[in-house]
């Protein structure tokens, strides 16, 4: 791999599309840092460390929420543009009927998801300086009265203005540097923060036993999350034979490559908003005058802390279930049953048309149970890690492994890619 890594660096379109990447990556880290003004940024530190919803979306931010930077909002409002972009695509037939037009279509799509990040990206910037202004973190900031109208619309506007800052950096790593450029930011903020959870857990005294069990544990993890990934069922398709004039056309036999993972780590996001929301809606109610509405509300938080078991079951059955519902959803927009029909295309023993999708659906649902399965237990382990070592400071995040190997894989893909059009040895054997 080194030896691919040195030819692939001695390639000049190689060598500055890398050096590229590496840059872009650098002006979004030093963008993390540029604080926005009257923040208490260690009264800020006290409430990540208690708040749980806000410690998901800080892995987004790559740690730049902890600081509240121009990037706090880190690129998670385009994501959640993105997820309903494509849930609800099955639902507008406009939409749909656009991502069946190639790259144009594709074109509008991105530009409604950039549309529509813009708003929420206001409502989350919103919504978290609203909680971090009854804390009492941040000065001069209100509903929009005479005295705290101009703090904050700045407010608003300058973490809405770096998020789409950020997604403009990852949309031009895309276009000219190497990998996916809003995968790339959101791994670029996970390891940043790695040196620091280290130094923690050794500054803290912790027993170097248990370090190592928390290193092998990740390495399982990371091991158990790349079989996954790479793990596929190949259905042979074959082409009928077509004449046109004095050519033949077709005659051919390929494969569908249904994946055990085809979700990624999307359920794992949705698991994990749902098991968020009970317990912080809740915290809101611990102060109320009624006493059973502070006992529930007491109860609540208690049941969804994450150092319950229950949460944890929870945790695993709503993975499971949001990877069935997203792979269900993913394999409807790709349509492959109409595509092959029109194609030509046929699966041995099996007819045309609704046979042909009745088949795929039951080979995706069998193989998408151990994808699901997998992904719940990778979910879960974690917690099974941190009960066995006694070690918190470095809590594995099975949704940041899962996304910084996912990156990891897919960018050396596209570098093997690169490298096999000039007839170099790739990285991957």
């Amino acid at each position: 791999m080194m030896d691919a890594a040195v030819r692939a660096f001695r390639l000049p379109d190689l060598r500055r599309k890398i050096l590229f990447t590496f840059a872009l990556l650098a002006v979004y880290r030093l963008a993390s840092h540029v604080p926005i003004p009257g923040v208490d940024v260690n009264q800020l530190r006290q409430l990540f460390e208690s708040n749980q919803l806000l410690g998901m979306l800080d892995l987004f931010s790559g740690g730049s929420l902890t600081t509240f930077s121009v990037a706090a909002l880190g690129v998670y409002p385009y994501i959640t543009a993105s997820i309903v972009m494509q849930i609800i695509a099955p639902l507008i037939p406009s939409l749909q009927e656009m991502q069946k037009e190639g790259e144009a279509g594709r074109t509008r799509v991105a530009q409604y998801t950039r549309i529509l990040a813009v708003p929420l990206a206001m409502l989350q910037g919103y919504a978290q300086a609203t909680l971090l202004a009854r804390q009492g973190i941040i000065q001069n900031f209100g509903l929009f009265d005479r005295t705290t109208f101009l703090p904050t619309v700045s407010l608003i506007l300058s973490l809405t203005a770096g998020t789409m800052f950020l997604v403009w950096l990852g949309e031009l790593i895309t276009e000219k540097g190497i990998g996916n450029g809003i995968s790339l930011i959101i791994f670029a903020g996970i390891v940043s923060r790695l040196p620091t959870a280290v130094g923690q857990s050794v500054t803290t005294g912790a027993n170097w036993l248990g370090l190592v069990f928390v290193a092998i544990a990740g390495a399982i993890i990371v091991l158990g999350i790349v079989y996954m990934n790479e793990g596929q069922r190949r259905i042979q398709v074959h082409y009928a034979k077509r004449i046109r004039g004095n050519r033949v056309y077709g005659g051919t036999t390929t494969y569908i490559p249904l994946r055990v993972n085809s979700a990624g780590m999307i359920p794992l996001i949705f698991a994990l908003s749902i098991m968020l929301i009970p317990g912080t809606v809740a915290t809101y109610f611990q102060g109320a005058q009624t006493p059973w509405v502070a006992n529930l509300a007491n109860f609540v938080v208690s049941l969804f802390s994450s150092t319950r078991p229950f949460y944890w079951a929870m945790y695993f059955v709503l993975v499971v279930l949001f990877t069935y519902f997203y792979t269900a959803v993913v394999f409807q927009q790709q349509n492959l049953p109409e595509t092959l029909q029109k194609q030509g295309g046929f699966i041995q023993g099996i007819r045309a048309g609704r046979p042909t999708a009745e088949f795929l659906n039951r080979v995706l649902n069998r193989i998408t149970l151990l994808g699901a399965v997998g992904l719940g237990l990778i979910a879960v382990l974690p917690y099974v890690v941190s009960l066995l070592t006694g070690i918190q400071a470095l809590t594995l995040s099975s949704t940041g492994i899962l996304i910084v190997v996912g990156v990891i894989l897919d960018t050396m893909k596209q570098l093997e890619a690169q490298l096999m059009m000039r007839h170099y040895e790739g990285f991957i054997k």
